[in-house]
């Protein structure tokens, strides 16, 4: 398959649905929090009782601005809301109300590694309910389905890109981006699992060198990275082997099966003419005045991209930088000890190494823990000022993020001050080399490598108090 794989270029694009952090819906004043008691967040307006009227949510009109200006899009100053119809068990109404051909947000971009990724447009919409399958019914599958309408009518920014991926890889990264954004900005926690952030994509190949696309395939709410670059290689696949045998990729939609690793039809892919879209009655079109948009666009938080760009300035690798980016906490908590005065290099070090080690050993965020930005600065005074060794730092980090404890009461109650005082280290320094006459000889006959092994031993006596530079100084006069 690798080598068809080269006569074909693939093409991807996503379709993202976030889902808004209002405290109600977006038309109904239900709330919006996951996981309360099936149905218990409803109201006659989600349920579509006869007579109601929606009542639209100002704040998730200000959300998909916020979206629209974080992701480069021009916001129109109007748009308007159109009833999409189709008839599921959890849409109690018989029909959606979301935004056709005017939506809040149109023209956009992501940069992915240098790669400009077009966003055609964003739109609101409400989200459907939810069906639990259940019941026994062996290899058929459930015996019946119940319906949860808890998550109806919550409010979703459908975020469509442009088809300008060309792998799976390119396509995880975007979606990564795409969550780094939103979670940044405030308007989406990102939570895959929950499905509050839900992706469909949009797979095609073509023959190499040409312009036509082929017919894509859509696959449903896929449920984290790993599965959608899983789902798209075998999405590839298939559809390659599909026009070797002679064969026609038809549109329709498919859904991903983890555990199988395979894509299954679940039906034929409708256009925008089966929805029968019509502007909502019930709303009027939204004036979006310039002023709205620029008193929303001078509350922008600092974007993902823009903190890389800054941690990098600072002197981090472009992949320590990604990956502190990558961990919203960590990077409020890095940003904290940097407004504090810390050196960013010492504290890096701190988060990237233990700090993160321990983070991912407890599956934990740095929220999770006692650890305080005040503490960490402390602690990286001490060792700027020769008061503890580095090594000693790495020992009682844990400890901090455990307990909450200073670093400096740490140090004064276990007696963990770095020993200065040359005459005392000398001391242990000719007691090590005296022990160890054969590795001696060994350096001195040109294995200049041992010195780590004595200043090893060194530290080991003193129990990672030595100054480090006073030890290595002190065995290279001894051992000559």
């Amino acid at each position: 398959m690798e080598s068809l794989r080269d006569k074909y270029e693939v093409v991807i694009g996503l379709e993202v649905h976030a889902q808004l952090k209002t405290k109600s819906k977006i038309f109904a004043p239900d709330g919006t929090e996951f996981g309360k008691e099936p149905n218990s967040e409803t109201s006659p307006i989600t349920l579509g009782m006869p007579g109601v009227l929606p009542v639209l949510n100002k704040e998730v009109v200000n959300m998909g601005i916020l979206t629209g200006l974080a992701l480069n899009c021009e916001i129109p100053e109007r748009c308007k809301f159109d009833r999409k119809q189709y008839f599921y068990p959890d849409l109690p109404k018989g029909y959606q109300i979301s935004q056709y051909d005017e939506p809040i947000c149109v023209n956009g971009h992501i940069d992915i590694k240098g790669k400009r990724i077009g966003i055609t447009r964003a739109h609101l919409e409400e989200d459907a309910g939810k069906l639990v399958h259940a019941g026994a019914a062996g290899l058929a599958g459930s015996s019946y389905s119940l319906v949860d309408l808890n998550r109806a009518g919550t409010p979703l920014l459908e975020i469509v890109s442009e088809p300008d991926m060309r792998s799976s890889e390119e396509a995880r990264m975007y979606m990564e981006e795409l969550r780094n954004i939103v979670r940044y900005i405030g308007v989406c926690d990102g939570n895959l699992e929950e499905g509050s952030m839900r992706c469909d994509a949009n797979i095609s190949i073509m023959p190499k060198g040409s312009k036509v696309f082929g017919t894509r395939a859509e696959i449903k709410n896929v449920n984290s990275f790993s599965a959608l670059q899983r789902a798209i290689e075998y999405e590839i696949d298939r559809q390659i082997e599909i026009v070797e045998e002679g064969g026609e990729v038809v549109q329709e939609t498919r859904l991903w099966d983890d555990n199988a690793r395979e894509t299954k039809s679940m039906r034929g892919k409708e256009d925008a003419h089966d929805y029968r879209y019509f502007p909502e009655p019930d709303l009027m079109p939204l004036q979006i005045s310039r002023e709205w948009v620029q008193e929303i666009k001078d509350r922008m938080p600092e974007l993902p991209e823009a903190k890389r760009q800054r941690y990098m300035s600072l002197g981090l690798s472009e992949y320590d930088a990604s990956v502190i980016v990558e961990q919203m906490g960590l990077a409020l908590f890095f940003d904290e000890v940097l407004k504090l005065g810390a050196t960013p290099k010492i504290a890096v070090n701190f988060i990237m190494g233990e700090i993160a080690a321990y983070l991912k050993e407890e599956h934990i965020e740095i929220t999770d823990t006692k650890l305080t930005p005040e503490n960490l600065v402390e602690l990286i005074s001490l060792i700027e000022k020769n008061t503890i060794s580095n090594n000693i730092g790495k020992q009682i980090i844990v400890d901090m993020m455990k307990t909450g404890e200073k670093a400096s009461s740490i140090v004064e109650k276990r007696g963990l001050s770095q020993i200065t005082d040359e005459n005392a280290i000398k001391e242990v320094v000719q007691k090590v080399v005296d022990a160890n006459p054969q590795q001696v000889a060994a350096y001195k006959g040109g294995k200049v490598q041992l010195l780590g092994f004595f200043v090893g031993q060194v530290m080991k006596e003193t129990k990672g108090r030595a100054n480090p530079k006073a030890v290595n100084d002190l065995l290279k006069e001894i051992l000559g």
